[in-house]
This record gives structure tokens, sequence and C-alpha cells, in this order.
């Protein structure tokens, strides 16, 4: 998705309510008590319901609730919440939205696409789930962390079939039109995966170069943490899975649906100067990777600790040649040779070289 220019602030944890990140205000006069609790229970779809059943007819209906089968919903548990019954928590923080705010004294947040709270319990979960696994891969435990705070989301803000990230404050507004943007959850994760680059390197993404490798690396993790949740939970995977935004692109592509794919086989000859189209010529290098790291029998964890890692050390405006060149460093320190060459192969399949 597109994302507007922005600038790490650095919210900490602590100063959550002090920055103005309150639950929604109840009737006037009225108060409501909160659950207590830090886990609950909520109904989201397993990544996206495309995905899940490999039915490419699926279409939005105007949020109709009977247009997804029931069987493409699943129960799951909600974790890091605040227990005030509001979905906000350790990591993630549904700010606001259109229609009423979830809300729970129990922590149930049961509902169907055709209701307004379905979209920031699904916003909720998967922001969660991102940060989850970055802590599962060491990020914020015995590596930096990396967004390691209560994140700002804003649903249905933008009245556009479009997501993207502000500076002022630092959160990240889901759009709406066709699938509404939370109704997927690599679209979700893909901004996430923004806010990952911003908090790693502040001002990232000002140039051309820069501008498609923060794409790129938000197709890449929205896929990536995708398909470790769907291993976790036990779900299907019924689609390519380097397919992104199956479902939500179903309004504006033909089947199979994809907003775009890890593997086009674009290079470097291929650029046409937008950040989007020339992303997947920098995603598909990290999807081979990933596949070259699998087949050495490292693991797609051991390689998403490495790229990573390895963005910690990228200027605000790295070229492909230099921020491919950090990567194959960092590959080379941490996994060893042959994991290094897995990833200098994938970049000059690319046309990347350095």
């Amino acid at each position: 998705m597109a994302r507007a220019r922005i600038w790490t602030i650095g919210l900490a944890a602590a100063a959550v309510a002090a920055a103005g990140i309150t639950g929604p205000a109840g009737p006037a006069g009225a108060t409501k008590p909160g659950s207590g609790s830090a886990t609950g229970t909520a109904r989201i779809f397993m990544v996206n319901p495309v995905q899940s059943s490999g039915d490419q007819s699926l279409v939005d209906a105007n949020d109709s609730a009977t247009s997804v089968p029931a069987s493409q919903y699943v129960t799951v548990p909600l974790t890091h919440l605040d227990g005030s019954g509001y979905l906000r928590g350790d990591y993630a923080v549904v700010e606001s939205s259109t229609g009423t705010p979830a809300f729970s004294t129990t922590n149930q947040f049961l509902y169907n696409r055709h209701d307004d709270q379905f979209e920031q319990t699904m916003a909720y979960f998967w922001v969660t789930q991102a940060q989850t696994y970055l802590h599962q891969l060491g990020f914020g435990e015995s590596l930096r962390g990396v967004v390691n705070q209560p994140f700002p989301v804003k649903i249905d803000q933008y009245g556009g079939d479009n997501s993207y990230m502000t500076d002022k404050p630092y959160r990240v507004r889901l759009g709406k039109g066709g699938v509404d943007d939370a109704e997927d959850a690599e679209v979700i994760v893909h901004d996430y995966g923004h806010a990952v680059h911003e908090s790693q390197v502040p001002g990232f993404g000002s140039t051309l170069d820069s501008g498609s490798i923060g794409e790129a690396f938000g197709d890449y993790l929205g896929v990536s943490v995708g398909l470790d949740a769907a291993a976790q939970y036990h779900w299907p995977v019924r689609t390519d899975p380097a397919c992104v935004a199956d479902w939500d692109s179903v309004s504006y592509t033909s089947a199979p649906h994809c907003l775009r794919t890890l593997h086009e086989n674009l290079t470097v000859a291929d650029r046409i100067g937008e950040v989007h189209f020339d992303g997947q010529i920098w995603s598909q290098a990290l999807w081979e990777s990933r596949l070259g790291y699998q087949r050495l029998g490292l693991g797609t964890r051991a390689w998403d600790t490495t790229l990573i890692q390895s963005q910690f050390g990228y200027a605000p405006d790295t070229t492909f040649s230099a921020a491919a060149a950090t990567t194959y460093a960092t590959a080379l320190q941490r996994d060893g040779r042959a994991a290094a060459k897995v990833v200098r192969d994938a970049f000059a399949a690319r046309g990347i070289t350095f």
C-alpha cells in the first residue's frame, strides 16, 4: 500500500497515556468497567479468506456477512491486552475507528465482516501477531527492539482504497473501498513493515531505491508473518504463498487475485521509477533468499532475523546495491558462507550487484 513520509517519534509504552492514546469514551456520565485481563478471544480471517479457501470467486458485496463462508473465520486467542475492555495493549492500540469501538468486559471480540468491529479486531490481532513474531526472532529480547511499543491504528478513516502511515502522530490509517484494507492481514502487516523500517532507520525511504525497498519489505513481511501464523495455528494455505493480499485485491484484479507477488521475475532493467512496481525487484530477492535458507536447512526464521537485523545498517537514502551488500554481510556474519552465497545469488539474479 502507499505510505506517507514519516519520521520515528519514539512513543514508549510508558508514555501511552501521556501521549493521549486512551480508550474511547463512553456515553456522557457513564463509565465502563474493563475486563481486567490481558487475554481474550477473537474471530478473524485466517490471513485472508481467499488464501485459506482457495476460492477466487469470493467478492466483497458491500461488506456482506454471507459473501464469505463461516468456515473461513477462525476463533483465536487475543494476547497483550491492557484490561480496559477495548482493543488496546502492549503492541497495538485501535485508536479510533468508523463505527462503535469494540468493547467487551470479558474480552470476547466475536464479529463478522459486516460489523465495523471485525476490522478493528483484525487490526489488533495482526499488529500484535507481527510484533510477537519479531520478539520470537529475538528483537526486543537478545536483539534491539523494533517498534516495541503500543502502535496506534485507525480503521476505515481514509475514504479510499489505500492505507498509509503518518508521522504526527505515528500511526497507520487503514482505508476502505472494495474489500476494506483491515480485512486482509497481509495489508495490515505490510503497513506495519513501514513502521519497522522507520523504527530502525528514521527517515527511511527518501529516494526511489529506498522507497522501493520499503514497499518490498512490507510485502515480504506481510507474507512471512501470515505464513508463520498459518503454521502456528495449522491454517490452510490454498493459494500461491508468494501472492500478496489475495482478498484485498479481488475488487481490482482478475483471478488469481494478487495485489503483487514476490516472484514477478523483474530485474533492475525493468524499472519504471515507481516504488510499488520497482519494489517487486527487491521483494523477489528476499523471497528467493528465504527459499535458499530453507534448502540449506536454516529455516525461514533464520532468514527473517538476518534480513531485519541487516536493516539497522541501511542508510535512509540507501541504494539497491548498498542495501544488498549490507544484507549479504549480515548473512555472512550470522549464518556463514553458504547462506551469504544464497543472498548474493538472489540479488544478482535481480541484477543487483555489489
